[in-house]
């Protein structure tokens, strides 16, 4: 199954409590995520995203959702090769989907 995720991120286990004790909003978020995030890794950038929005939740959310689309552009090449789709065609109808 580990041949299944080929990303750049590192693969950690976490436990399910790990994940129990995440903010709501996080967890929420997590439901959707295209990444398999590790609940440290996941809450290290939730950190840092509250910082850098000045503990805005939602902007944090959103600063969540750009990093997750920046390491799927850079992986993207590399899992499914240069013609795989994921541009800005792909951002577009997610966007207007909400």
């Amino acid at each position: 199954m580990s041949k299944n995720l080929n990303t750049s991120m590192k693969r950690r286990h976490s436990t399910l409590s790990e994940f129990d004790q995440l903010p709501r909003e996080l967890r929420f978020w997590l439901t959707e995520a295209k990444l398999p995030w590790s609940a440290r890794s996941v809450t290290r950038l939730w950190s840092k995203a509250l910082r850098q929005t000045g503990g805005d939740r939602q902007a944090a959310v959103k600063f969540l959702s750009d990093v997750e689309r920046r390491t799927l552009k850079k992986d993207a090449p590399k899992v499914w090769g240069t013609s795989y789709p994921i541009s800005e065609k792909t951002e577009v109808s997610r966007a207007t989907a909400r």
